[in-house]
């Protein structure tokens, strides 16, 4: 009696102990429940605007233009006078036989300590200089380059949030369309099992019907799982918090055919491209570095000096100055400016190819989206129209069924239509909302589009 007494003790002991383990962990995930942070809804144009604000791209790129222009200012400061404020305080002592290379007599070994003092500004200016005139235009036309890289990160992430938030709005009219199936097909389930009850219908025409109340479950749940997955595609893109979700707030917009306002010729294309302007400063770049490496024979022309306290200590210091103007005129370099030259017009051709690589380039783009968007929209006509029809398909066929004319073959093969009808209308929504989107990057104005 006393051992199972004992036992009974040791068993509540233990069941207090894993209670008293527990009870933290529970605690701390009603703290992550309580902690969740409620559906951040966003509008197309909200999106890009978030994104232009926070993808780490974007940022990267607004450093590099940054740093560009700080390039662009050291470039300036070579231009402009130079000033400085020395002192020197120092003492010598040297090797006089040392410094001659033989001993003299009657002369000592070493001389000095020697002290010397100076303090005072000093000065310098480059009154003719065109290398650093050429590397100043340079710098420049860097800092435009840096713009326009700027401008197509921007452009480039603009166009993936804009085809990742219609992405997430073409699974969520997927959803809306397979869930609108699953009430069919249990509408549909149910007046099987009444006309079998009634003694009218068979159970054949019960088991397909639920065969295919169970197909459209199965595909509700993959349309979920799609639209949760593009869903995670723009919280990434937005640059987020991992446990935010995001509700998208023109999700009826999606099945709307808005016109492009948009400059659609190709010399436009040309003009607005931020890469053909990326391209432009490039090749200004090579022009004025050649420039620059021809210009390189010229003298050079500097002027400095400088004003000071000298003395062999700071009480006998004096006022002293020195001015002096410098003629460098080069002689002989070694080929290094027809190598300098020649660098630099490789690199102009190299970007002459580029710039006629990028107008074929965008050529195409703009032809391509043209071409696709102008399909797209009578894709969308040709899938409002089949939706329509797949509808009154079913609506009489289940008519049929239910006055006992045929049986429910009908009724599932005009559900599957129905089903294809759907994914035809949601695909041509999103390719002509993605042609769209296409059009405006390929003129370079899916900014202006789609963000202001």
């Amino acid at each position: 009696m006393r051992r199972t007494t004992r036992d009974s003790h040791r068993k509540e002991a233990t069941l207090k102990l894993i209670v008293l383990l527990l009870l933290p962990l529970l605690a701390a995930s009603g703290n992550l429940r309580g902690e969740e942070k409620p559906p951040q809804r966003l509008t197309l144009r909200e999106a890009v605007q978030l994104a232009l604000r926070q993808n780490p791209q974007v940022q990267v790129a607004n450093l590099d233009m940054a740093q560009s222009e700080q390039d662009h200012a050291v470039a300036r400061s070579a231009l402009l006078p130079q000033a400085s404020l020395e002192m020197v305080d120092r003492a010598a002592r040297f090797n006089v036989y040392a410094q001659f290379g033989r001993e003299f007599p009657g002369i000592p070994q070493h001389a000095g300590p020697f002290q010397y003092f100076q303090i005072g500004p000093g000065f310098s200016f480059p009154v003719f200089d065109l290398t650093l005139w050429r590397r100043w235009q340079a710098s420049q036309q860097g800092v435009r380059a840096s713009e326009a890289q700027e401008t197509t990160v921007r452009e480039q992430i603009v166009l993936l949030v804009v085809s990742q938030y219609l992405g997430s709005l073409r699974a969520g009219a997927a959803v809306a369309a397979a869930r609108s199936r699953v009430e069919l097909a249990q509408a549909l389930y149910d007046q099987a099992v009444d006309l079998q009850q009634h003694g009218v219908g068979t159970g054949i025409d019960t088991l397909r019907a639920n065969v295919q109340l169970q197909n459209e479950k199965q595909q509700l749940m993959v349309a979920a799982t799609q639209q949760k997955v593009a869903l995670y595609g723009l919280v990434r893109l937005l640059n987020l918090d991992p446990q935010q979700t995001v509700e998208l707030a023109d999700a009826p917009s999606f099945f709307s055919t808005p016109e492009i306002e948009a400059n659609q010729s190709l010399e436009q294309a040309f003009t607005t491209r931020p890469e053909m302007k990326a391209l432009a400063a490039r090749e200004q770049i090579a022009r004025f570095q050649k420039r620059g490496a021809s210009e390189s024979r010229l003298p050079k022309i500097n002027v400095a000096g400088g004003w000071a306290y000298q003395g062999l200590s700071a009480p006998s210091s004096i006022p002293s100055y020195q001015y002096q103007v410098t003629v460098d005129v080069p002689l002989f370099t070694s080929g290094r400016i027809r190598a300098e030259m020649t660098r630099a017009d490789l690199e102009l051709k190299k970007v002459l190819q580029e710039k006629d690589e990028l107008q074929n380039q965008i050529a195409l783009q703009v032809k391509t989206a043209l071409a696709q968007l102008e399909s797209a929209r009578n894709e969308v006509e040709v899938a409002n129209l089949g939706v329509k029809l797949a509808q009154q398909e079913v609506e009489q066929a289940r008519d049929r069924f239910q006055a006992g004319v045929v049986n429910n073959i009908e009724v599932i093969s005009a559900q599957d239509a129905l089903a294809r009808s759907n994914d035809n209308q949601i695909n041509a929504l999103y390719r002509y909302n993605q042609s769209r989107a296409d059009l405006a990057h390929a003129l370079g104005q899916i900014e202006l589009l789609y963000a202001r």
